[in-house]
């Protein structure tokens, strides 16, 4: 039996869907409609706000500059590529669950916990400083899920999420080393004079 949350108003342009997003139905992994009505916001939600960090990593992939440029140009791929992944984990799960992972651009920037940084192009250590707050935003949207999943004994998405947040973690931690104080450029202009 489906059951419905809360409606949005749907895009004539396309048509009526023959399924609507806020249908949830009946999934076959038997997890209790209970649950999956309380997972599936979670889920979605973290599936939007990895979209935007693959795009931010994406964007950064893109504008590196500097000397370290071939390191952190494969750096940033890296990471994108990897985020990729994950957003597929999650919104497979979300899918399994008997949901409908958000896939417009536009409502996924709104479900995102994380803001995409603004165009332009940032400094390195601004542009990584995004990122890793981002990271640590998704962190803790993660580890709020892979509670939730254990109170309601889904061990399932619990192991799908885990995953997810080791790599979170690993990047975050990666990142904070490169910006340590003994690396990356402290971006200087000219008109700011060299500590020596």
């Amino acid at each position: 039996m489906a059951t419905t949350t809360q409606t949005k108003q749907s895009d004539t342009t396309h048509g009526e869907p023959w399924r609507p997003q806020q249908m949830i139905e009946e999934n076959p992994v038997g997890i209790a409609p209970e649950a999956a009505e309380q997972l599936i916001p979670k889920l979605d939600e973290i599936q939007c706000t990895l979209w935007t960090l693959y795009h931010q990593y994406h964007k950064h992939h893109w504008l590196v500059e500097g000397p370290q440029f071939p390191d952190l140009h494969a750096f940033f791929e890296e990471h994108y590529t990897e985020v990729h992944k994950y957003v597929d984990r999650v919104a497979e799960r979300i899918t399994a669950l008997g949901g409908i992972p958000t896939s417009s651009p536009a409502e996924q920037s709104e479900l995102s916990h994380v803001t995409h940084e603004p165009e332009g192009t940032y400094r390195l250590r601004k542009m990584l400083q995004h990122d890793l707050d981002g990271e640590r935003v998704l962190a803790g949207q993660l580890r709020e899920a892979i509670d939730l999943a254990i109170d309601h004994g889904d061990h399932g998405t619990k192991r799908v999420l885990q995953k997810v947040l080791t790599k979170v973690e690993d990047r975050a931690h990666h990142i904070d080393h490169l910006l340590g104080e003994d690396s990356l450029e402290m971006g200087l202009t000219a008109d700011e004079p060299v500590q020596g």
